[in-house]
């Protein structure tokens, strides 16, 4: 019965950013539960290694498809591509996003627009685009990858910030509009997680101020993020929808 809960064996799930990083690694944890996999990357050449990796020892099918979401077009083809390649789309995590540093009274309209676009628009326009599909069968679920920033945030994050606490927002709203669709809509929101890009861009008094907010006394590892992913992907929360899923190794105790 416990195996069964979680069990995604029939299901197809997208996975934005899933070429590397935690994407990656929730797309490994989809497929060993027995979900296929989508992913994409503005980069084509690192997709055939990620889905490799996502794939291995499985039995699982894989479509991974070149998408800039920072381009609304490439978003909207990136949900009729995947509906081409695999039938349906069950499963969404908006995983893709970015940051760019900086005071509220520097920041450049391009970043702020390109901000919004990929950690905001995006998530939007791929549920809005999938959601009918899931509908007709009466079962999806949307998971959007946000931030503790998105709870709380700290000096030159705030458009990050503002990104991340509407994408919290927009999935309270995602959930009251799909629930009677049987579509669960929640959010994740990481704290820091040692990845190749974070270990190269936090350094540091940086590094220093995130070592000492973390209670476990150790950054994530995108692993960690499997099992809170297959819960919200799977039966096994079923009945939860709405909320935000705080995997931060106790940050926000501090």
């Amino acid at each position: 019965m416990l195996n069964k809960i979680f069990d995604l064996t029939g299901k197809v799930a997208l996975v934005t950013g899933g070429s590397k990083g935690l994407g990656c690694a929730m797309a490994r944890g989809l497929a060993l539960a027995g979900a296929d996999i989508v992913i994409n990357s503005r980069n084509g050449d690192e997709l055939e290694s990620a889905m490799a990796e996502i794939l291995q020892g499985t039995d699982r099918k894989g479509c991974s498809l070149v998408a800039d979401l920072f381009k609304r077009e490439d978003t909207v083809n990136l949900a009729r591509q995947a509906i081409e390649a695999m039938g349906r789309v069950d499963i969404i995590i908006n995983n893709a996003g970015t940051n760019v540093p900086a005071s509220v009274d520097e920041i450049k309209d391009d970043d702020w627009d390109r901000l919004v676009e990929l950690n905001l628009s995006a998530p939007v326009v791929l549920v809005r685009e999938l959601a009918a599909q899931m509908k007709e069968r009466k079962w999806g679920r949307i998971i959007n990858i946000s931030s503790i920033f998105g709870l709380c945030t700290k000096e030159a994050r705030g458009a990050y910030s503002a990104t991340k606490a509407g994408l919290m927002g927009i999935t309270r709203t995602m959930a009251q509009d799909l629930g009677p669709w049987n579509i669960t809509a929640n959010v994740i929101a990481p704290g820091p997680f040692s990845t190749p890009l974070t270990d190269r861009l936090v350094q540091g008094e940086l590094r220093e101020y995130f070592d000492r907010m973390v209670v476990l006394d150790r950054w994530g590892k995108p692993q960690d993020l499997m099992g809170p992913a297959l819960l919200l992907a799977s039966d096994a929360g079923s009945y939860i929808t709405g909320s935000t899923l705080v995997v931060d190794g106790g940050w926000m105790t501090r």
